[in-house]
């Protein structure tokens, strides 16, 4: 009588496991250069291609550097993801003064309740999308960092991770999660289900609330103003 020889898998390795598609993040930074094209000239950091171009090359060199899942970790792509990142944040900042600055004296760009809600929504949402992708690549050293390994104290605390019984052992964020928590720290200007840890993400999460309530005040004070 001979026994049965117990059978035995091969467990994935974490980066084939855990790496999420790029896609998202680039749709992402696609939408964002199209907003930007959208805005009026006053609003923009550069010449109405420069940006986008800046943010369509750096995009396209992560892609060829890291395609498929985000999973490669060196130093040349982080500096280019962090660079991409920067270069959204500062566009999107940028653009939320000059509104400001346009709105407070009367400026042309928001002399008309259809130029002032559109303008004032397209840089609303530039900061929500780059907001987003500021959180996704610095949480937890970024997602190629995340798909080898969660580290047991990150920046951000989400719900499965605050009540590991409501997800899977594997559970990593992917973007869509660092979306909603732009969308809806912009919205509620306060954190919803997504806790700040680190001290960095308190302080990036309280300006994105800022910005967002100065956007949102002031576009609506100022079309009242307009349709009075």
């Amino acid at each position: 009588m001979t026994g049965r020889t117990p059978e035995t898998t091969e467990s994935p390795r974490p980066d084939e496991t855990f790496g999420e598609p790029r896609w998202p993040m680039a749709a992402a930074v696609l939408a964002a250069m199209v907003l930007t094209l959208l805005l009026p000239d006053d609003l923009r950091l550069a010449p109405r291609w420069v940006i986008p171009a800046v943010e369509g090359l750096l995009l396209l060199a992560l892609i060829a550097g890291d395609p498929g899942r985000i999973d490669r970790r060196t130093a040349a792509l982080r500096s280019m993801s962090v660079a991409l990142v920067g270069v959204l944040a500062l566009s999107a900042v940028w653009s939320t003064v000059q509104l400001i600055d346009d709105i407070l004296h009367a400026g042309k760009e928001t002399s008309s309740a259809i130029s002032l809600l559109q303008t004032g929504g397209t840089v609303w949402a530039c900061t929500v999308l780059a907001f987003s992708l500021l959180y996704f690549e610095l949480d937890s050293g970024g997602p190629a960092a995340r798909a080898h390994r969660m580290p047991s104290t990150p920046a951000l605390a989400f719900p499965q991770q605050l009540n590991p019984e409501l997800a899977s052992a594997d559970w990593r964020p992917h973007y869509i999660d660092y979306l909603y928590l732009a969308l809806t720290n912009a919205t509620a200007f306060s954190p919803t289900d997504v806790m700040p840890l680190a001290p960095w993400t308190k302080i990036t999460m309280g300006i994105q609330s800022l910005v967002s309530l100065l956007i949102l005040g002031l576009v609506v004070a100022r079309a009242v103003n307009v349709l009075a």
